[in-house]
């Protein structure tokens, strides 16, 4: 195997070289991936410095062509360092958030919790809370007034500011 490559590894290279338009990364895995599949079908090559180095220069074109119709069959791949880059939204961040804001909540008297809980968090209307909580949509509205004034002073107390 040691022979094999010092003997047909460099020539492999250039012709690689060129056929992957300068990449010397890309050329130096063709390479190295032709030889392997030298090395794993040893017992059947003919050793005769002839005939194998055109059997190398096939797997190795072979190889170039099933890379190139491979990433024209994907998507592009994003490179680590673009993705390093974005934002990630930091879990631990959310949950002390969710915990804060709970605790706020649950600061709040019965009546101001049961407003902000079926307008905000269930997604009603005033009418609709109303017919839920079993007050007036007016009692709704006032409630929650006064619910929220008393939620940004929970959040306050808690170092949470607007």
């Amino acid at each position: 195997m040691r022979a094999l490559y010092r003997e047909h590894a460099r020539p492999l290279y250039g012709m690689v070289l060129h056929l992957v338009g300068g990449d010397r990364q890309r050329a130096e895995d063709v390479v190295q991936e032709t030889l392997v599949r030298a090395w794993r079908h040893l017992d059947r090559l003919d050793t005769d410095r002839n005939s194998l180095r055109p059997w190398l220069a096939t797997v190795a074109r072979r190889i170039v062509i099933d890379d190139r119709r491979g990433r024209s069959a994907r998507p592009r791949e994003v490179p680590d360092g673009e993705l390093e880059r974005l934002p990630a939204e930091d879990e631990l961040d959310r949950v002390l958030r969710l915990m804060t804001l709970t605790d706020a909540l649950d600061s709040l008297s019965e009546t101001h919790r049961g407003a902000i809980t079926e307008t905000y968090l269930r997604g009603r209307t005033a009418t609709e809370a109303a017919a839920v909580l079993g007050v007036p949509p007016g009692t709704v509205r006032s409630r929650l007034y006064y619910a929220l004034r008393a939620l940004r002073l929970a959040l306050e107390e808690r170092g949470v500011t607007p």
